[in-house]
């Protein structure tokens, strides 16, 4: 009996010998595999892939939600006003150097009343069609941009009654003219929407 089973293992083992044909002889085009390779800091060289990106996704939280309403209404306010806040404190510059040595009232006046028409022609139309949080944003920025508040401004070239009068105005309609701004505290979203339009721009504080 243990002689007919070594036959047996015997015979099995000639067939699995004769049998067998190297791989070589049956390579085809795609038994090798072009990769990507990563050479490390000891200088092994090791094969390297990229997995195809995953996208995850979910919903919202209402926290989440609220913020990024908020968000984008502010920045929405900040693209369209901010180009008046530059302008404003361009416009401010250009009549301060004008009223520069000039201490006759009445000339003062004239200088003020002469480039108070040329700013209506050019900006009227387009701050009427303002909201009124976009109103508020752009008096934020304009303190941003001058280091005075609306109040303050008309003040200083109107006088304090017509100043007293706009922000009788302001308030009936929820708004204020004394509005300041705060880059580092209740304002430090805006501030980051700023600096954003100021790279996309160009503009410079």
């Amino acid at each position: 009996m243990l002689k007919h089973t070594r036959n047996i293992v015997f015979v099995l083992t000639l067939i699995m010998v004769f049998a067998y044909k190297p791989s070589l002889a049956q390579r085809g085009i795609y038994d090798t595999l072009k990769v990507r390779a990563f050479i490390t800091a000891s200088g092994d060289t090791i094969p390297m892939s990229y997995l195809p990106g995953v996208e995850v996704s979910t919903r919202l939280s209402t926290r989440a939600k609220k913020y990024y309403t908020e968000w984008t209404r502010l920045r929405k306010a900040v693209y369209v006003t901010y180009p008046y806040a530059i302008a404003a404190s361009r416009i401010m510059n250009e009549i301060n150097a004008r009223l520069e040595g000039v201490h006759d009232r009445k000339q003062r006046k004239k200088i003020i009343r002469s480039r108070e028409k040329e700013l209506k022609k050019e900006f009227a139309d387009k701050l009427t069609q303002l909201s009124v949080y976009q109103g508020k944003v752009l008096m934020k920025l304009i303190y941003r941009q001058t280091g005075s508040n609306c109040y303050e401004i008309i003040d200083e070239y109107k006088g304090s009654f017509t100043a007293t009068f706009y922000q009788t105005i302001a308030i009936i309609f929820g708004s204020n003219l004394k509005q300041t701004y705060d880059a580092f505290g209740k304002d430090a979203m805006m501030e980051k929407i700023v600096i954003d339009v100021e790279k996309m721009y160009g503009y410079r504080s």
